[in-house]
């Protein structure tokens, strides 16, 4: 049969031109290493965009290389971004907050031939540089080069006499642009190849699904070394909206300064960083958030009584979404369908709190420790499987593929209901729940209950061993500064929002609860701290 339209590629290239053209006068705003802001626009960027893209043929980059990046959300990784996947290179985003011998890991299986690094990270990099096997060129993110990273050159000095790269290179659709690792709370981090493709339809399909536009300042709060900032500087660009980017400057005094100052109107970042940010606005209830007409919250779950906070004090809207590295990255996002905005808040929010319903263009399931389907009912739970035009379908060079690939669907490890509306509602994750005399209880459940106690500011629960039940839940809290709630106070809380077996046999207030090098609770760590906390 012929073919009835054209086959044209989907290329990041031919959204990133579109939005140039039409938009040359937007702004990105950017606070830099030195938490100086700077100012361009879509039409001043492109031809540093172009000049960078030149300067890696400079340096022997060749399309299918990849590109390093250790850096801040700012302009100059806005520019990787859009030189690396315009031209062909393949974008590696290196998680700062890794452990260094994971860092060491993944710039040499990624074989990063050059990295980029902004320069109150060098320090991080420097200690490295024996171990990174395959990298032959360091540029420091600004205007000087360093004597700590070895030839290093500095990234203004790189650019300056390149010409500006023409017309982007017709490349295949199916190839990398982004490699993307997680976090790797056990064993090494394991890498995504993100292709042109994959995440053309995911801005696509992911703006369709909670739209921004033009008259938008997009926030990136969540890091562009993980998991693509989310897919926003992408979306950003391709709807013409305002950014606004944080730099390393991410306490909630920079951000609300930012969002005061520059108008911001929607954002995306992890629980961790929202929950700071309602006490501070708490304690500062005369900072001006009205620009904001809503966030995207997700990386974990996201508690229920921090989405009605926001709602009933500012006015913003939380939309919880749900992802994974493996899914490019956004896959479900929970908003209300027609008919449930009569509601009354209670009832939203058991809408609300939950991951949402998958984004057009995904399929989901749900499977029990058999393989076998299991209905959407609100009721029956299993493991998570989803699969899609985004979603990966294997890991990069690495021999734990099977374990997570099955039939072409992702396993998530994510235990979860689906509602027959379509909304899921994760209850653990695989590793994470807890199975107690035969009985599971969700640590999710418990912990979102906890963090609606306004004496709580963040709280974790695992399950740990017992010599009667196998496993029983204790809690870790973070009180609230000045406010320390008791144990009997919120076990008798508790008591009011779970069933009664899921009590945690054991509340400890620590300072600060672990957390990973993409700001979800650590688990793993404070279940080997305190793993005989319950066995006396």
């Amino acid at each position: 049969m012929p073919h009835m339209q054209d086959d044209f590629p989907l290329l990041l290239s031919t959204l990133y031109d579109n939005a140039v053209w039409q938009f040359p006068d937007q702004e990105i705003v950017s606070v830099e290493s030195d938490r100086s802001v700077s100012r361009s626009t879509f039409g001043s960027t492109d031809p540093r965009v172009r000049k960078l893209a030149s300067a890696f043929n400079t340096l022997g980059l060749e399309v299918g290389d990849a590109v390093g990046t250790f850096a801040w959300n700012n302009q100059r990784h806005h520019e990787l971004y859009w030189a690396t996947a315009n031209s062909g290179r393949v974008c590696h985003t290196v998680n700062i907050r890794l452990f260094a011998d994971q860092i060491t890991y993944i710039v040499n299986h990624a074989e990063d031939k050059a990295l980029f690094v902004d320069p109150d990270l060098v320090p991080l990099v420097a200690p490295l540089v024996d171990k990174l096997e395959t990298v032959e060129t360091y540029v420091v993110m600004g205007d000087s080069a360093s004597d700590d990273l070895p030839g290093s050159v500095a990234y203004e000095d790189l650019i300056a006499d390149e010409p500006e790269h023409g017309v982007w290179p017709q490349l295949d659709e199916r190839s990398p642009m982004m490699f993307c690792y997680s976090s790797g709370t056990t064993g090494n981090p394991k890498g995504v190849a993100y292709t042109q493709r994959s995440t053309y339809v995911h801005t696509i399909s992911g703006l369709a699904n909670f739209p921004i536009g033009p008259s938008d300042n997009l926030l990136p709060v969540v890091p562009m070394f993980h998991a693509a900032g989310w897919g926003y500087p992408f979306q950003a660009v391709t709807m013409g909206a305002k950014l606004t980017y944080p730099g390393p400057d991410l306490s909630p005094e920079g951000i609300l300064r930012l969002v005061s100052n520059e108008g911001v109107t929607f954002s995306a970042g992890v629980p961790t960083v929202w929950l700071g940010i309602q006490q501070y606005l708490t304690a500062n209830p005369e900072i001006d958030t009205s620009s904001i007409r809503a966030f995207l919250c997700g990386g974990s779950a996201v508690p229920r009584g921090m989405i009605k906070w926001y709602w009933e004090e500012r006015g913003i809207q939380v939309v919880q979404g749900w992802g994974m590295t493996e899914t490019n990255p956004i896959a479900s996002v929970s908003q209300l369908k027609p008919g449930m905005e009569d509601w009354d808040l209670e009832a939203q929010l058991d809408i609300l709190e939950t991951a949402g319903r998958p984004v057009p263009g995904l399929q989901v399931k749900i499977v029990d420790e058999e393989g076998s389907e299991l209905p959407h009912d609100g009721e029956a739970f299993g493991e998570l499987l989803i699969r899609g035009p985004w979603i990966a379908a294997e890991y990069y060079k690495d021999d734990r593929t099977p374990q997570s690939f099955t039939d072409g669907w992702l396993r998530t490890g994510d235990v979860c209901k689906i509602t027959p509306e379509g909304y899921i509602r994760i209850t653990d994750r695989a590793k994470d729940v807890i199975k107690s005399g035969g009985e599971w209880i969700s640590s999710l459940d418990v912990e979102n209950a906890l963090m609606a106690h306004p004496k709580v500011a963040e709280a974790t629960v695992v399950g740990l061993k017992h010599l009667k039940w196998q496993e029983r839940p204790a809690a870790f809290v973070v009180p609230v500064e000045g406010d320390a709630p008791s144990e009997e106070e919120l076990i008798e809380y508790l008591s009011d929002h779970v069933a009664k077996w899921w009590l945690p046999d054991k509340v400890v207030f620590i300072e600060d609860i672990p957390k990973t090098g993409t700001g979800k609770f650590d688990k793993k760590v404070v279940r080997d701290q305190y793993s005989d906390l319950l066995m006396d």
